[in-house]
């Protein structure tokens, strides 16, 4: 019950209010840290309510009677804007009985409307690192009074670029009395950079491996013999599937407008979101497939973050992810909150080894399936090493000598050659290139 927790009575109420029963595990052990000013360190996969897990803490830190605001108290960094958007979403579900006021700052939107908003002061900011660089360097953002940091999906801001963004925005809070830091993965050598330079002895919770990533989520295979295979597949899978609503994931544009396509030509209700679409197309994807008036989105990683979307449970990697973390971050649209989710990947020959090396990464092995409706003539490689990937045929080892020699036996005399000139050219002075042989010039007329 989220009555264990040291909350004032008005979070308490708004909790009840929003029908929030019993804390995930990530809350339970994240809120009484944060509670305690903790700086944290937190591995949670998407979708395991890990936003509660700091904004309870901070709204907790920063009621009390309404005021007139100063400064910002708390800043919030998260890498796309729609996660952005549903952060402050949450913030305002929980600040409703108290005067706490936040403000969003993500590109996209007006830059005058935001820089106004930021006069008014909110107690706490929420956005993107690239807007916020824009605002520092025109003089609207100052951060020198924030006392709360959260960096959350902090590995995705570093595969997306944002190091030195961040880095900065972090410098620019030098005031800071608690820093938390959450991600799906454990990340790479960046990410361990950037919590040895922002935490302070840091709580690392690890409330998931990531070979425990989704347990709800059956994950499968599909083998097929080229990409119009794999469109015959995905029209049988949605015309079969029993699903409210899907996504289907590709890794180039062109791509994903090529199926949204075709599905709109078979009157399916989609949407497409890729990285040409702006801001007003992106938010009205998201909503219509909130809203149940799209059922398919056929999209390309940047809807990979940040999509919380209710009634989820099919998800169709068209596409192979390039990357074990970027297979995580897809499948865990699905299969959130404890529901049941269907992720499946459709393979070509070209596909096996990348999703061998993500098999091995998650420390699982992917249900192989067939339907035979669609059925290919590829179903993996003849032969595999232990890896899982494809084991290669061996080139056969030549004998350099006995090349040597018979490409010594085919190559004419080079010195007979020399002295027998062709008829229309002779070779120049550096015996390197022939020259044309000049023809006699006609007889001038008469």
């Amino acid at each position: 019950m989220f009555s264990q927790f040291a909350l004032h009575e008005r979070l308490l109420k708004a909790v009840a209010e929003l029908k929030f029963v019993e804390p995930t595990p990530v809350q339970a052990a994240a809120i009484p840290l944060a509670l305690q000013g903790r700086d944290l360190r937190v591995t949670a996969q998407t979708g395991s309510g890990k936003t509660a897990a700091f904004v309870l803490p901070i709204l907790n830190r920063l009621i009390g009677p309404a005021k007139i605001r100063v400064s910002i108290k708390t800043l919030i960094l998260l890498p796309t804007r729609e996660l952005a958007q549903q952060t402050l979403k949450e913030v305002e579900r929980f600040s409703q009985f108290t005067f706490i006021k936040s403000g969003l700052i993500t590109g996209g939107e007006d830059f005058k409307v935001q820089a106004a908003m930021l006069r008014k002061v909110p107690d706490i900011l929420i956005g993107t690192p690239g807007r916020m660089i824009e605002h520092l360097n025109a003089g609207n953002l100052d951060l020198k009074e924030v006392e709360v940091l959260v960096l959350d999906e902090a590995d995705r801001m570093l595969d997306m670029g944002f190091a030195e963004d961040v880095q900065r925005l972090v410098d620019e809070c030098p005031n800071r009395q608690q820093t938390m830091l959450f991600s799906a993965t454990t990340g790479g050598s960046g990410l361990r950079e950037m919590i040895a330079k922002v935490l302070k002895n840091p709580e690392h919770l690890q409330l998931n491996a990531v070979s425990q990533l989704n347990d709800s989520t059956r994950q499968q295979i599909i083998t097929a013999d080229h990409n119009q295979h794999k469109e015959q597949i995905v029209n049988w899978l949605l015309a079969n599937e029993t699903y409210q609503k899907a996504i289907i994931f590709t890794n180039t544009r062109v791509m994903a407008d090529r199926i949204y396509g075709r599905l709109v030509a078979q009157e399916y209700k989609a949407f497409v979101l890729h990285g040409e679409k702006d801001q007003k197309d992106r938010k009205l994807a998201i909503d219509r497939l909130k809203q149940g008036g799209v059922k398919i989105l056929v999209a390309t990683d940047v809807a990979a973050r940040g999509l919380d979307v209710e009634g989820l449970d099919l998800v169709i990697n068209f596409d192979m992810p390039r990357s074990g973390d970027e297979y995580v971050h897809r499948i865990g649209r699905t299969g959130r909150a404890g529901n049941d989710g269907l992720a499946i990947s459709l393979i070509c020959h070209g596909d096996w080894n990348l999703m061998s090396s993500i098999e091995r990464y998650l420390k699982q092995s992917f249900e192989r399936r067939t339907i035979k409706e669609v059925k290919g003539t590829y179903s993996g490689p003849k032969k595999v090493k232990a890896s899982g990937k494809a084991a290669g045929t061996k080139k056969k080892k030549t004998d350099a000598k006995g090349d040597k020699k018979k490409a010594v036996a085919k190559t004419p005399n080079k010195r007979k050659s020399a002295n027998r000139p062709k008829p229309d050219s002779l070779v120049s002075s550096d015996g390197m290139a022939p020259l044309k042989r000049r023809k006699p010039a006609a007889p001038a007329a008469e």
